[in-house]
């Protein structure tokens, strides 16, 4: 019998070192399901929503370096799958996504369930084609999966349903991929060039982000000729923090005076490996130099002097031959002494634990990475779970870190931890999860339980949209619509078949997540934390403090005076800093 088109699909996926395939099955993906069934390489996880599989399948390949695959039947099943493909492609993860489609006779003609996949996914993938007849199909899933590894994002390949359990033919093109990547120096030019100014300046500041991976100790050579603190990105941290003694922090919207000052007091910025977004926090008056893979990136987000394309581990190697060894470290002592004082008062914040109801967020994720293995994979839902995780989660060297950093995303904790459980079984995955995050994907922790993947979640159940009602709150607006209205996250997590744990005493927070640790399999913790934690930016600017005193002056005449009481009592420690 001849092999259909949906068992070529599974036997070039698997070829290519898919090991799963996370989807709803449905109509037009019936066929694609029933190939994964009889190949015993690979597998079939059902999510509850599209959404979560493309968080998952993108987590796994930012997490090994293989490609990853999600699919979604005809229509809706597909277009559920757009947002998590979009924080694929900006996170530079390896995704081939089957958008399985209606039969190709009712192309164009309104049919049920139709949809224009091109259109649809042209914006959020670097390959995005539709098959029509078998001896297209092999050659553009061997384009896709090509495109995908080698550029680092999505292809999708539109396959309709009548052509999936059509049968395969012989084409010319190769079933295989070459995934080998290249290696990108600058010139010996232009690295010149760049070493000449390194030369000339004395006050010096590395900025990192995540291209440097795998150049860790790159880093720390050029920081130790250059005497240049390091400052990284949150999405870089994980690569760069650990065994560093001249890091100095994080800039950003979560980052830390020591790292924002090292930058604006140096007189060169050497930004490697990073397309940091936020150019309000980067320097304009000083010299900028930046090295990145992709020259598209080189210059967009800062007046840059210098920008090379090339591998930050490559480019560093052939830079340090080239420059002199600093004698003057009163620049890096200066702002290590200025990183001391701030790792002081972020001890100083996990020190009070909080109220009943009102546990500081601080404390809480300073324990659990105390807790946490030297090998944990931790998945931060955005907003202020962010803030916590960036702050307090320490590096190691083993440790991971996904989040939606590029992309902004609410949601995607608990569906990057499945695919981080499912690639890494041997290796705890903590979620971390903010109460509107998980709220948008309960059904998954269904999947959580299916699977017996051993998640820890741990649920910052601040009863509102944290991050929103602070953005507000610093534009000068009081904060409307941003409550929540939240089940028992331990009781609907103890539904569904795994433990589940309410915190809402302090006192309680290390035992409850000692017992969550040391359990077999998925638990949730739903702990209480204080609604009115704020999240200080590393500067100040006068407008944010008028603006945050005109929210708090709205609520006191619009009646909710104890909601300003409450926000200057939960945070005296940051009001007393600013001033």
């Amino acid at each position: 019998m001849a092999k259909k088109i949906a068992e070529q699909l599974i036997d070039t996926l698997v070829k290519s070192g898919v090991e799963r395939i996370y989807a709803v099955t449905g109509d037009s993906l019936n066929e694609v399901n029933e190939a994964v069934r009889k190949n015993d390489q690979i597998k079939w996880i059902h999510v509850r929503h599209e959404e979560t599989g493309a968080y998952a399948a993108a987590a796994e390949a930012q997490l090994t370096g293989r490609p990853g695959c999600c699919a979604g039947s005809s229509g809706p099943g597909h277009v559920h799958l757009i947002n998590g493909l979009y924080d694929a492609h900006r996170s530079g993860a390896p995704v081939i996504a089957i958008a399985s489609t209606i039969p190709t006779g009712e192309f164009g003609t309104e049919y049920f369930q139709e949809t224009n996949t091109i259109k649809l996914f042209n914006d959020c993938s670097y390959y995005n084609e539709v098959a029509t007849i078998p001896t297209q199909f092999p050659r553009m899933l061997q384009s896709a999966i090509q495109t995908a590894v080698t550029r680092k994002g999505v292809s999708v390949i539109g396959l309709p349903g009548d052509l999936a359990k059509a049968s395969a033919v012989a084409v010319d093109s190769s079933v295989i991929n070459y995934p080998a990547p290249p290696e990108v120096c600058p010139s010996e030019e232009d690295l010149a060039q760049l070493a000449d100014m390194l030369n000339k300046h004395t006050r010096i500041t590395l900025f990192c982000g995540i291209g440097c991976r795998g150049a860790h100790e790159e880093v720390i050579a050029l920081s130790e000729k250059l005497n240049a603190p390091v400052v990284y990105t949150f999405k870089g941290k994980m690569e760069v923090q650990y065994e560093n003694p001249y890091e100095v922090g994080m800039t950003g919207l979560l980052g830390m005076p020591s790292g924002y000052y090292s930058m604006h007091e140096a007189e060169v910025l050497l930004m490697l490996g990073t397309d940091f977004p936020y150019s309000a926090f980067l320097p304009d008056d000083i010299k900028i130099a930046q090295i990145d893979i992709k020259p598209e990136r080189l210059g967009r987000r800062a007046k840059v002097d210098i920008g090379l394309c090339g591998d930050v581990k490559l480019s560093i190697q052939s830079l340090l031959r080239m420059l002199n060894p600093k004698t003057d470290d009163s620049f890096l002592l200066k702002q290590l002494k200025r990183y001391e004082g701030v790792k002081k008062d972020l001890a100083a914040y996990t020190e009070d634990k909080g109220d009943v109801n009102k546990i500081h967020p601080e404390y809480v994720m300073s324990e659990i990475d105390k807790l946490s293995s030297d090998d944990a994979v931790f998945t931060v839902d955005t907003g202020m779970t962010c803030v916590w995780g960036a702050r307090y989660l320490q590096a190691t060297g083993k440790r991971h870190m996904l989040g939606s950093f590029n992309h902004g995303s609410m949601a995607n904790a608990l569906p990057q931890a499945i695919g981080a459980a499912l690639a890494y079984p041997d290796r705890q995955v903590v979620a971390l999860c903010g109460d509107g995050g998980l709220s948008m994907t309960l059904g998954d922790l269904e999947t959580v339980v299916q699977y017996k993947l051993p998640i820890k979640i741990i649920v910052f159940n601040n009863r509102s949209l944290g991050m929103v009602k602070l953005e507000m709150e610093v534009d000068g607006l009081p904060d409307w619509q941003t409550n929540m209205l939240n089940p028992d996250f331990a009781q609907v997590a103890e539904a569904m078949g795994m433990a589940g744990f309410n915190v809402s005493d302090p006192e309680e927070v290390l035992t409850t997540l000692l017992n969550a640790f040391e359990l077999d399999g998925p638990v949730l913790v739903n702990i209480m934390t204080d609604p009115n934690a704020l999240a200080m930016p590393p500067k100040i600017e006068f407008g944010q403090m008028v603006g945050f005193a005109q929210s708090m002056y709205k609520l006191l005449i619009n009646g909710r005076s104890q909601e300003v009481i409450d926000t200057i009592n939960s945070n005296f420690k940051h009001i007393r800093e600013v001033f």
